[in-house]
Order: structure tokens, then C-alpha cells, then sequence
């Protein structure tokens, strides 16, 4: 699934490609079930079940702060290569997703079915497979930047065999936990001011938690 396609986006030749993947909502938490209900008759349910809805969006309402905040932040930082897309959701058994793509329900009801687990064959061998393809991708000073948590081995684990050194994710994430991350990012999105990445190989992973974040001004 890992797809290239033609982006208009440009990117000055000095500056550091950087390719974002982006952790999934949780398919087994109670929005998602709102979503796939039979009985659900609100617009983006019956649009799932009718015509399928982007990935992108799927997972903004499941997640809530959390994966929109991802979702934003990718979208404003991303500096891929031409026709390459700048972010890429992990699926529990489809591989790297662009966000853009769509999803039907029985699509998603499969997603939602398999574990994310490095042990699961059927997540890993997928998202390897789309993680070398997308390695092949990268030019020599580009990195991978891991939107997600890097405190478990489910992410880090299959994708640190594949990218080494060039894996990185935010420094700020360390201690932080979904919320926050959440809120850190639609900050730092809205402001244009990137986070700070730390290989994920050497970074410091664990902390102590952080203050919580200043409420933003309404305006």
C-alpha cells in the first residue's frame, strides 16, 4: 500500500527530506465503534458505509486530539520527493497508508481485526515490506520521522530493522503521553515551528512527565 504518487509540493534541494508516519487510532475504542455502527446516522458514519471516507479523516474522529494533531503536523512539515507523499499511516495489516486514501467499512472492519503486534506476521510482513520500498525513496539526508509511540517495540521495533539512524521522532514526546502529544503538535503546526528529532535509536525514549501544556488563547 505503500503508494507513490505526483505531488505539487516543493522543497529548497538544501533542505532535509523528511517523510512522516504516523501511529493508527485505536480501531476497538468506542468512537470507532460509533463509526462502524449499523445504527449510526451521523454524516461521516453514513459516508463510510456508502462510499468509504479518507484514512485521514477515519482516524481524526476515532482519535480525536491525538491523531489530528499528527495529521496536522505532518501536513505542515512534510518534505518529501517529488512523487512521494509526505506522511504514511501504520496499518495493523495494509502496511505504510497514505492518509488521503479511501477506506471502505469492510476495509476498515479488516483493519481493526489484527493486532498490532511485531510477532503478527500479518502486520509485519506488510509494513516492512512498504518500509523498504519506501527507504528505496529517500534521498541520502533524508529521514523518517515517527509520529507515534516510541516507548513500545510495536512501532519501533519492525521499522528501526528497516530505517536505522534515518528513524527519528520528536524529543518533546518523551514523558508525554497521547493528549499532550496531540496538543504539542496542533501547536507547533499552527505556529510553523517544527518539534526537535532525536534518532530513534540513541534518543532518550522514557522522561518524566512535563508540565501540561498552557492553554491556547481564544481568539
Amino acid at each position: 500500500m505503500c503508494r507513490v504518487r505526483k505531488t505539487e509540493k516543493t522543497t529548497p534541494a538544501s533542505a532535509t527530506r523528511r517523510i512522516f508516519l504516523l501511529s493508527p487510532a485505536n480501531s476497538s475504542g468506542v468512537r470507532a465503534k460509533m463509526m462502524v455502527s449499523e445504527r449510526a446516522q451521523f454524516e461521516l458514519a453514513r459516508r463510510l458505509r456508502q462510499e468509504g471516507l479518507p484514512l485521514g479523516e477515519i482516524f481524526s474522529f476515532i482519535s480525536g486530539l491525538y491523531f489530528r494533531g499528527k495529521l496536522a503536523y505532518a501536513r505542515t512539515f512534510a518534505q518529501s520527493s517529488p512523487g512521494v507523499p509526505g506522511a504514511f499511516v501504520i496499518t495493523a495489516c495494509r502496511g505504510l497508508v497514505p492518509p488521503e486514501t479511501p477506506i471502505t467499512l469492510q476495509e476498515l472492519q479488516e483493519i481493526s481485526a489484527v493486532p498490532i503486534e511485531p510477532s503478527d506476521a500479518r502486520y509485519r510482513v506488510p509494513l516492512e515490506r512498504d518500509a523498504r520500498t519506501l527507504l528505496r525513496t529517500l534521498e541520502p539526508r533524508g529521514e523518517v520521522v515517527l509520529l507515534g509511540s516510541v516507548a513500545t517495540k510495536k512501532y519501533v521495533e519492525p521499522l528501526l530493522g528497516v530505517f536505522g539512524d534515518r528513524l527519528v521522532f520528536p524529543a518533546e514526546f518523551a514523558g508525554r503521553g497521547d493528549m499532550s502529544r496531540g496538543g504539542l503538535m496542533l501547536r507547533a503546526a499552527r505556529a510553523g515551528t517544527p518539534l526537535t528529532y532525536v534518532p530513534v535509536a540513541t534518543g532518550i525514549r522514557h522522561g518524566v512527565r512535563p508540565p501540561k501544556l498552557p492553554k491556547v488563547p481564544r481568539g
